[in-house]
């Protein structure tokens, strides 16, 4: 997602929601007073941990951005449906977009779901790939190692991505492994197998159409073609590639929906159940809470259909 026409959601005084669009106007958004006393409830429940208690591997440094974090939204208790959904926000590999992160994780855990929003490493901090696929695989394997202590089910693990979020959310569904059993680490032991994936307006290839600002922070400035074809996830879908829900827009420029049906398309050939949205209107980013968009309908349909992971 290119920063100068990202949008994004910030909180503003007497509850009231802003979407703001870089270069245009901001549009005040009301929240129901319903759902405003929710996130004010839930709030302070949030926690945030450390995905690699002694240190990440490769980190280059022992600052903020060398460390990547789960930010922990727990279902409510009485609605939970034990589905846990890992939430990489888009960003281009630079950054991490706000307004694709808790906002969402609060209207998942009213849904049942139970949110744990992964704060990767990035390019812009001089991570390349495969170490932002190396978090949000050891963050499953996370999830699932404390299953029961979050009140979640081992077999209802899934994620979900944004844009570049959605690039890495991919990169994990057809390169996860079984974990390896002879580890001292409990975590390791765990499968890093998604049972299902969430990707919203992703980027896909790195070789058809790419987006160049993900690539190039995801992959230097002159990537090999072996690095290309690694992480150009329509060439590499595999049979037992989780069930994927698909959405883009018609109307996206920036990364055009091009990558999702390639996916799609892939997907489809390999057999692997997946559902495929495409919009006609919107830009990149578009359809972010406070804004009507029927993705989000769509969304919990598909999820209810597969044995009610979402209410």
């Amino acid at each position: 997602m290119n920063s100068s026409t990202a949008p994004y959601i910030r909180r503003k005084k007497n509850n009231i929601w802003k979407l703001t669009m870089k270069n245009s106007v901001s549009l005040p958004v009301m929240f129901c007073s319903s759902l405003l006393t929710t996130l004010i409830q839930v709030e302070a429940s949030a926690e945030t941990i450390p995905i690699w208690e002694k240190g990440a591997p490769g980190a280059l440094g022992e600052t903020v951005r060398d460390i990547p974090t789960l930010v922990i939204y727990k279902a409510p208790a009485d609605i939970s449906t034990g589905t846990a959904i890992i939430l990489c926000q888009g960003g281009s590999y630079s950054g991490h977009y706000e307004g694709q992160g808790e906002p969402f994780a609060r209207w998942l855990n009213q849904h049942g779901a139970s949110v744990f929003l992964l704060k990767y490493r990035l390019g812009s901090a001089g991570y390349r790939y495969p170490t932002q696929l190396s978090d949000l695989s050891r963050t499953v394997r996370l999830v699932r190692s404390r299953a029961e202590e979050w009140r979640i089910k081992p077999n209802r693990v899934g994620v979900m991505g944004f844009s570049a979020g959605g690039h890495l959310v991919s990169s994990l569904c057809v390169s996860f492994d079984a974990g390896d059993s002879a580890s001292q680490d409990p975590v390791e032991r765990q499968s890093c197998r998604p049972d299902f994936a969430i990707l919203c307006y992703p980027v896909i290839s790195m070789l058809s159409k790419p987006h160049n600002e993900s690539r190039r922070n995801l992959l230097g400035d002159k990537p090999s073609e072996d690095s290309l074809h690694k992480a150009s996830s329509e060439l590499n879908v595999r049979a037992d590639t989780p069930p994927c829900f698909i959405w883009h827009t018609v109307e996206d420029t920036l990364v055009p929906p091009d990558h999702s049906l390639l996916f799609a398309a892939a997907l489809l050939k390999a057999k692997v159940p997946c559902e495929i949205h495409l919009y006609e209107k919107g830009p990149h980013g578009t359809g972010l809470m406070g804004t009507k968009h029927p993705w989000m309908d769509d969304l919990l349909f598909w999820m209810r259909q597969r044995d009610g992971l979402l209410k």
